[in-house]
């Protein structure tokens, strides 16, 4: 028996032995030592959402607290049931993909939840009238059907293996969907309604989100009952408000973890991530477009360094975007050693000549270019400016401009950025949108880099194109070591670290899980990806 169904059978028994009261501890609120009410929990975060609805890019990985998906990742990766009855197989030609549905499951509204609304929700990501900034993600769905009122079928135009991953999508209710036109306008941008453990009680932007436990979800009602998310302050902030006393949860800055044992009472968690941190290098400026200044950057970048200093040891460096935590993808050679002095050979070897001042120049063109990094990341920040003074001894000028998350993505087509995404659950989500030649550059609105330089190679589109539609698991890997091999030959950008996430939490909790985040670290993933199944101290 789950220990959430334990605990209602035992408020349950409390409330009818009457005269046994004073042996039943579920009648209050549980509160620790210091007089906390354990039902509640406050976390901070630097990530607000813009909108909290799934189709322009609320959780797209999942765990999203208001939400259900058809399926969702356990603390090992793997994939299990949500709102479906198990985990789905490809038909016999790997093109359909049929999903039993659970039944009994309500909306946080009562209403009852369908076949119909899986299939509302996922036609509305590919109805182009909702300008879904989700439609590219899922391209190879042709359509999807109400099988009955418990079974869907999806279609795909051509066998694609990763697919399971992309049912984490928050379901809505079909009547959510019902008027036609762009999904920015509709309410359940604001006023979610969802089959997920909590709902939304108070959104104050800017300032704090609150969620309240969904009485009537189908795994029971969460023990954790209220949450309370403050959004905004840096790195430097939200570390202080844990060393104080005023948070019970919070990411921090990995050089900050050094503090943090002192306040007592944490636990100082510590994630692996597919999260990198690369500089894009965009197609329309003269320097950035030149392949051999990519090449020479991400030959003079000593990214062994940022991760022992920036990172505090909480990461490794990164050459290309697959990262260890999948370990049966990864090509351990493709990996850009750090030499400046051939960084200098191949700058000299496509023209760029080290002038007066150290900066080298091609054609009366000067090495020179700005680097944007987002306003209030510290370590994006630090990244880019040990990037700046690695390029500085090659030769290259890189100018470091601190710019709000909405100018960067204005400004990403023309100047370098420090940019940031990830996804742990499959490469071709890691990798495809990123440097396939087929995505339309820029920042998509759910935050991850978009081909972001317009790169195209032909190797690597090939390696990526076989890798997305490989059925055997074997050769699927080998695809997509020949694109990191590809990729090194001729770099699209300069991926610096991987980054491994670093959290303080109260502990006066049990059922917190370690797991391998996504790139999100606002209220869905972190230690509380799992947050309504943990269970307070006594």
């Amino acid at each position: 028996m789950r220990p959430r169904r334990l605990r209602l059978l035992v408020a349950s028994l409390c409330a009818f032995l009457a005269t046994a009261a004073s042996a039943c501890t579920t009648s209050s609120p549980p509160a620790t030592p210091g007089g906390r009410d354990t039902t509640q929990i406050t976390l901070a975060t630097a990530e607000e959402p813009d909108t909290l609805n799934p189709l322009l890019g609320y959780a797209p990985s999942g765990a999203a607290k208001i939400f259900d998906g058809l399926l969702e990742h356990g603390a090992d990766g793997a994939l299990h049931p949500a709102l479906a009855t198990e985990v789905p197989q490809p038909s016999a030609d790997d093109r359909s993909w049929t999903v039993p549905l659970r039944t009994g499951v309500k909306f946080s509204d009562g209403t009852p939840f369908g076949a119909a609304d899986v299939v509302a929700t996922y036609r509305a990501v590919l109805d182009p009238a909702t300008a879904s900034p989700l439609r590219p993600r899922y391209d190879m769905l042709t359509s999807v059907d109400e099988v009955n009122a418990t079974t869907v079928r999806f279609n795909l135009a051509y066998p694609y293996p990763a697919f399971p991953n992309l049912l984490v999508l928050g379901i809505l209710p079909a009547r959510a969907l019902g008027q036609p036109g762009p999904l920015t306008a509709s309410p359940i941008n604001t006023h979610p309604i969802g089959t997920g453990p909590y709902q939304l009680t108070e959104w104050q932007r800017g300032v704090r989100m609150v969620l309240s436990a969904n009485p009537t979800y189908f795994d029971g009602p969460p023990a954790v009952r209220k949450v309370t998310v403050l959004f905004g302050g840096d790195d430097a902030t939200r570390a202080s408000r844990t060393l104080a006393g005023d948070i019970d949860g919070a990411p921090v800055a990995p050089a900050q973890t050094r503090d943090l044992p002192r306040s007592g009472g944490y636990l100082l968690a510590t994630h692996n991530s597919a999260e990198y941190r690369t500089v894009s290098m965009p197609g329309r400026n003269p320097v950035t477009a030149d392949p051999a200044v990519r090449l020479a950057l991400n030959q003079a970048v000593n990214r062994r360094a940022m991760v022992d200093g920036t990172l505090a040891g909480k990461g490794e460096p990164a050459s290309t975007p697959i990262p260890s935590t999948m370990p049966e993808f990864v090509e351990p050679g493709a990996t850009f050693g750090y030499d400046r002095a051939q960084a200098g050979r191949t700058l000299d070897a496509a023209g760029w000549v080290p002038g007066p001042d150290g900066i080298r120049a091609r054609g009366g063109t000067p090495a020179r270019f700005t680097l944007l990094t987002p306003s209030g990341d510290a370590v994006a920040l630090a990244l880019a400016q040990q990037f700046a003074a690695d390029a500085r001894a090659v030769g290259v000028d890189v100018r470091v401009d601190q710019v709000d998350r909405d100018n960067l993505r204005a400004r990403v087509n023309q100047d370098a950025a420090l940019l940031t995404g990830g996804n742990a659950f499959d490469p071709d989500l890691q990798a495809y949108r990123l440097l396939h030649s087929s995505a339309s550059p820029g920042v998509a609105a759910t935050g991850e880099p978009v081909d972001p330089g317009s790169y195209a190679d032909a190797r690597v589109d090939a390696a990526l194109d076989a890798g997305r539609r490989e059925i055997d698991p074997a050769q699927r890997a080998a695809d997509y070591r020949a694109f990191q091999r590809a990729y090194l030959a001729n770099p699209g950008m300069v991926f610096l670290v991987f980054q491994q996430h670093t959290y303080a939490l109260r502990n006066d909790w049990t059922g917190y899980q370690e797991v391998a985040d996504a790139a999100e670290q606002g209220i869905t993933w972190g230690p509380w990806w799992n947050l309504e199944k943990w269970e307070p101290k006594r």
